[in-house]
């Protein structure tokens, strides 16, 4: 399918942007004198989030300045357009302060408050997956050309592969108990995940991520790429939303059986 020209050249500007973001967060990564602070929702910020975004908002700004911008850092920017900009500038701030490879920049494009495009990129391993729900998602890392993106097919939760980002937002929401169900019922458990869970799951490389808590930031890119590559994105619920406070990737044969399990009382 032939994306409009309207999202194409968001999305050609949005993976440009993605890489020009990561390098400004390499700079940090893993530096000596790197300073964290505490927001006041408790969650960590450094002055590679907020460099990063306002390079993001920069460019978006000269190339499309009637959009809207909403960001984590920064807050909303409204628009003219029927177009958001949803901007993440460092997706698992907790792994990059901790030194671990697997934090990313998401950009997500909502048009008419709908997701139309996303891009996932992680600076420190060089992997990017971009894509639209309309027109599928791609994939790339270096030595290689962009391969499309599919998710593994895997029919039976026995047989799936679990990832989440923290055991903690769990607890923090009182639903460790549908983590616990689920992770009983699939194969592998592990965490780390973040924005890089939801690359694996693009790419064939595990079959369930769960987030306990999300803001739109977090979800907007995520939910075109995991349409783009054939799979479902839903709140605990199963509504395919980005604003439904949690989160759930998974191909459309397992949607069923998680929902099952997040909410059953019982294991």
């Amino acid at each position: 399918m032939t994306l409009p020209p309207e999202v194409q050249r968001r999305l050609e500007l949005a993976r440009r942007l993605a890489h020009q973001a990561g390098q400004v967060t390499l700079r940090y990564f893993r530096a000596g004198d790197l300073h964290v602070e505490q927001k006041d929702d408790a969650s960590p910020v450094t002055a590679a989030d907020r460099e990063a975004e306002q390079l993001l908002r920069q460019q978006i700004a000269l190339a499309f300045p009637e959009d809207a911008i909403c960001g984590e850092e920064f807050g909303a920017q409204e628009g003219s357009s029927p177009f958001t900009w949803v901007l993440d500038p460092i997706d698992g701030t907790k792994s990059f302060i901790h030194g671990v490879p697997l934090y990313g920049t998401l950009i997500g494009l909502l048009h008419q408050q709908r997701p139309a495009a996303g891009v996932i990129h992680v600076p420190a391993l060089e992997e990017t997956v971009w894509g639209t729900p309309e027109a599928g998602s791609w994939y790339s890392r270096p030595g290689s050309e962009p391969q499309p993106c599919r998710l593994r097919r895997c029919e039976q939760l026995d047989q799936a592969t679990l990832l989440t980002s923290e055991v903690e937002g769990f607890v923090a929401t009182g639903t460790f108990d549908a983590l616990e169900r689920l992770a009983s019922a699939t194969r592998i458990t592990r965490t780390w995940g973040d924005c890089y869970g939801y690359l694996l799951l693009a790419t064939g490389r595990a079959d369930v991520m769960l987030d306990p808590r999300m803001h739109l930031w977090d979800a907007v890119a995520v939910m075109a790429v995991i349409q783009g590559a054939g799979g479902r994105f839903t709140d605990w619920h199963g509504r395919a939303c980005a604003d439904g406070g949690n989160g759930l990737a998974t191909s459309a044969a397992l949607l069923p059986a998680v929902l099952q399990r997040l909410q059953s009382r019982q294991g």
